[in-house]
């Protein structure tokens, strides 16, 4: 699942402005897609006009591609505190996931019952992802997915996959995939979710007979489902506010994959500003404008970037579910 937490992106409501509209290109041309067609054709069973016929539709999209060009540049796919602060965690968003919690209720009850996860994080992966579907993404996910698959990038081999998923996803669902609209990644849906990870977490879960990625009742129970399956531990911490002197923390490596001992923190002068009862944790920092804000995460903050491998990530979706909290 790592490359899939790395993938899983920042939704569309921050990032989704696709200045270079899609070009047409010929990719049939290319030996890699006529290999990818041969190997559908025969592991999977497709029609090979019909393969041919919607791939000789998709068209290259530039901007999508230069995010993926060369190294991976913060702030490409994953942007920096102040820009979640103004975007997700500003009065107006806070309002809507309360807004969100209070109307669907019912049904965050219920996958919190079933799944044995908080509704408050729930709520938090969806505004997240795509404030509770005003952004679900503009780049048509074809287009997307034929160029990440068949020009040169850090992730090809992932975004051919991902291709893959989409054709089959497309069988399976009966989606058209001449319009599918997402993020610049191949991203959909209400908490955007490529086609392997939608084949694998989609569900009916309002029961009204079909599985749909926009669907906020679907929604609620993919979040729930997925938290569970990666480890979730209800009633356990998730995060604290830590103390240290000064303005910018330096001293220690940051971020949510290295733990430190609680003795080791304090030797450093980072010091829990509540009770914090596990014996390791992991040391976040938040880069704001004129300082840091630190924080010791817990088991279950991880839980939270197994979705999207960031630590900005899984504290708009901490600070989210604390806000709303009863």
């Amino acid at each position: 699942m790592r490359i899939i937490q790395i993938i899983i992106l920042l939704s569309i409501l921050i990032f989704a402005n696709n200045d270079r509209p899609p070009i047409k290109h010929n990719f049939l041309k290319s030996k890699s897609t006529q290999k990818f067609i041969s190997k559908m054709v025969k592991k999977y069973h497709f029609k090979r006009n019909y393969l041919v016929k919607v791939l000789s539709d998709a068209k290259l999209d530039r901007d999508t591609l230069s995010r993926y060009k060369g190294t991976y540049k913060v702030g490409t796919t994953n942007g920096p505190w102040i820009r979640y602060k103004a975007h997700v965690l500003d009065s107006l968003s806070l309002q809507k996931a309360k807004n969100f919690k209070k109307k669907y209720y019912k049904t965050l009850k219920r996958a919190s019952q079933e799944y044995k996860v908080p509704l408050e994080y729930i709520v938090g992966f969806i505004a997240v992802e795509s404030k509770f579907n005003e952004y679900t993404g503009d780049y048509r996910i074809l287009d997307s997915l034929t160029t990440l698959a068949f020009y040169k990038n850090r992730m090809q081999k992932f975004f051919k996959s991902e291709l893959k998923h989409f054709f089959l996803m497309c069988r399976e669902e009966g989606f058209n995939p001449y319009t599918l609209q997402g993020s610049f990644a191949g991203a959909m849906g209400s908490v955007q979710q490529v086609p392997s990870v939608y084949r694998k977490y989609g569900m009916d879960y309002d029961k009204n007979g079909k599985k749909d990625p926009w669907s906020l009742k679907d929604n609620i129970g993919i979040i729930a489902k997925f938290m569970r399956n990666h480890g979730w531990r209800n009633g356990r911490l998730v995060a604290v506010r830590a103390s240290y002197k000064g303005k910018r923390f330096k001293g220690l490596r940051v971020g949510h994959r290295r733990f430190y001992t609680l003795k080791t923190l304090k030797s450093h002068g980072v010091i829990p500003r509540d009770r914090f009862n596990e014996s390791k944790a992991s040391l976040l920092r938040l880069r704001d404008k004129n300082s840091d804000e630190v924080w010791l995460g817990a088991k279950n903050f991880k839980v939270l970037t197994r979705y999207n491998n960031a630590t900005t990530y899984g504290m708009a979706i901490h600070k989210i579910a604390q806000f709303i909290k009863d």
